[in-house]
């Protein structure tokens, strides 16, 4: 479960409930819920999963 998740410089750290890191990722970070974390990366938003697994990617313009 996402607790929370921060941008630092060009990559976002995600936490849990427990204030561990599960996963970091280059990017930016354009949000997140308990579930799911979304982060662009040039023109596309990558959606993972709370155990920074992929799980769909999105074409921005």
């Amino acid at each position: 479960m996402v607790s929370y998740a921060v941008q630092k410089g060009g990559s976002v750290y995600v936490y849990n409930e427990k204030n561990e890191m599960i996963f970091c990722k280059i990017g930016e970070l354009c949000g997140y819920t308990s579930s799911s974390v979304s982060i662009k990366k040039a023109s596309c938003v990558y959606v993972y999963s709370d155990k920074g697994v992929l799980k769909s990617t999105h074409i921005t313009r």
